[in-house]
C-alpha cells in the first residue's frame, strides 16, 4: 500500500510528499478490494486534513461503491479518459469529490502526489468536480439533484449513437429531497433506459441532521419501484454485494435500475460514524492522527 514520507507538516500530516507512488498492481482480485478501500479512506482523510476544508462524512460512506465500480465493474481506460466506448460514472453528490479523486488517482488518471493540491488555487482538484479540468470527471458537480438528469442525457446519447456503454450515477439520499431527481426518475423509466443505473448512498444523514427529521424519504425502495425502476437493496460497505448488484443491473432489460446502498456516514473513523457534524467538518490535528491510526 501507499508508503508515506517521514517528514511531517505542522498539522502532523506528511508534507509535500504526502502521497508517494504506491506502485499499485494493475488489476485487483475481489479479495483485495477491501484493502484498497481502506487506502482510499486514508487518502480522503489526508486530503481533507491537508486542505483544511471538505466533506469527510459522505466521501467515506461511498468508498466501497466507487471501489466496486472503478476496480471491478466499469469499462474505462485511465490512459484515454475520452475513450468513446467507456462507461460513464457521474458523481451527482459533488461534495463527495474526495472519494472520486482518490479512486481516479488509484486508477491512474492522475498522479497520487496531486491529491495534496485539493482545493488549492489553480489545482485540477477543486472542492466539487469540474468536467474538462480533472481527467476522468464526466460532469461538473455542485448543485444537488442534477446528476440523474445529466445521466439520462448521456444514456440517450449512447442509444442515438448506437454505443453499448453504460451510465452510472451516484446520488446522496438527502439529495433525493430534490424534485428534479423524481422528474428524472420518471423520464428514465419512460424512455426504458436499461443501460442507466442509479446508486443511492443511503447513509441516513444530510447536512446537519438525520433524513428522518429533515425530510423522510422511506420507503425508498418502493418509491423507486413505483416510478418504474428495478430496485436492488444492498449493504453498501460489502464490496461483494455491491459488485453483484451492479452486475445484476447489467442484465435487466426494458427499465433502469437503482441500487440502494445502505451505508454509514463517516464509515471507518469511529468519531465520524453516524455523526452529522462531520458532513462538512474538518477534523483537527489530534483527530486526524486518530483517524489515520484507525485506518492503518
Amino acid at each position: 500500500m501507499t508508503q508515506r514520507m517521514n517528514h511531517k507538516a505542522a498539522n502532523g500530516l506528511p508534507a509535500s510528499g504526502l502521497f508517494a507512488s504506491p506502485q499499485l498492481p494493475k488489476n485487483y482480485s475481489v479479495a483485495e478490494l477491501p484493502g484498497l478501500a481502506k487506502k482510499i479512506r486514508r487518502d480522503i482523510i489526508t486530503m481533507i486534513g491537508t486542505a483544511g476544508s471538505g466533506h469527510p462524512g459522505g466521501s467515506l460512506s461511498a468508498v466501497e461503491i466507487l471501489t466496486a465500480l472503478y476496480f471491478n465493474v466499469l469499462k474505462h481506460n485511465p490512459a484515454d479518459p475520452h475513450w468513446a466506448d467507456r462507461d460513464r460514472f457521474i458523481l451527482s453528490k459533488g461534495h463527495a469529490a474526495p472519494v472520486l479523486y482518490a479512486a481516479l488517482a488509484a486508477s491512474g488518471y492522475l498522479p497520487e502526489a496531486e491529491l495534496c493540491t485539493i482545493r488549492k488555487i489553480d489545482s485540477r482538484l477543486q472542492g466539487h468536480p469540474e468536467c474538462g479540468l480533472t481527467p476522468g470527471v464526466e460532469m461538473s458537480g455542485g448543485a444537488l439533484g442534477q446528476g440523474l438528469s445529466f445521466g439520462i442525457g448521456v444514456s440517450l446519447a449512447a442509444r442515438l449513437n448506437k454505443k453499448d456503454y453504460r451510465t452510472y450515477v451516484l446520488l446522496g439520499d438527502g439529495e433525493c429531497d430534490e424534485g428534479q431527481v423524481w422528474e428524472a426518475a420518471m423520464a428514465a423509466a419512460h424512455f426504458k433506459l436499461d443501460k442507466l443505473t442509479a446508486i443511492i448512498d443511503h447513509n441516513g444523514i444530510q447536512l446537519d441532521g438525520w433524513n428522518k427529521d429533515i425530510m423522510g424519504i422511506e420507503p425508498l425502495e418502493q418509491k423507486w419501484q413505483s416510478f418504474g425502476w428495478n430496485a436492488i437493496e444492498v449493504d453498501g460497505h460489502d464490496v461483494v454485494q455491491v459488485i453483484e448488484a451492479l452486475k445484476k443491473a447489467q442484465k435487466v432489460t426494458g427499465q433502469p435500475s437503482v441500487i440502494i446502498a445502505r451505508t454509514v456516514k463517516g464509515k471507518g473513523v469511529s468519531f465520524m460514524e453516524n455523526n452529522p457534524e462531520f458532513h462538512g467538518k474538518v477534523p483537527n490535528a489530534e483527530e486526524l492522527k486518530i483517524a489515520l491510526k484507525e485506518l492503518e
